[in-house]
């Protein structure tokens, strides 16, 4: 019966935290992206009409996000092999989380080339976990 009790009150130790769950999506994202697959790359973003993405214009709502990210890259070819780095994952509450990061697409010359920038989310705590509701990305 101890051990059971010692078990049961470890247990919120033992899950991860806010941090790793977000950094869990973002690897999730880019795994989907290099499999050529934009609806999984997707499922991290909030599936809301507030969802926004903001780059040389200003997207709002999942689907015309999704919408947009197909239109931009029709093919394998044209998506690359995705690669984030510098990620810095900050809390911001118990409900909510930023990153800062750089994205790297490699691409051959004839699907665009090689392109990469810098872009800052804002993450929600969700009923189906973190999920993206701001993408600002340059």
């Amino acid at each position: 019966m101890n051990r059971f009790l010692c078990l049961l009150l470890s247990l919120p130790l033992l899950a991860a935290s806010p941090e790793q769950q977000v950094r869990k999506v973002l690897d999730d994202q880019v795994a989907a992206w290099n499999r050529g697959d934009i609806p999984a790359f997707m499922e991290g973003y909030d599936k809301s009409e507030s969802t926004t993405f903001v780059s040389t214009t200003v997207t709002k709502g999942h689907a015309q996000v999704l919408a947009g990210y197909l239109k931009r890259y029709p093919t394998p070819e044209k998506m690359g092999t995705l690669r984030f780095s510098d990620l810095e994952v900050h809390a911001l509450g118990s409900d909510y989380a930023s990153v800062l990061g750089r994205f790297h697409l490699e691409r051959s010359k004839e699907a665009g080339g090689e392109a990469a920038g810098i872009f800052t989310l804002l993450f929600h705590k969700t009923a189906r976990g973190w999920k993206v509701i701001l993408d600002h990305t340059s």
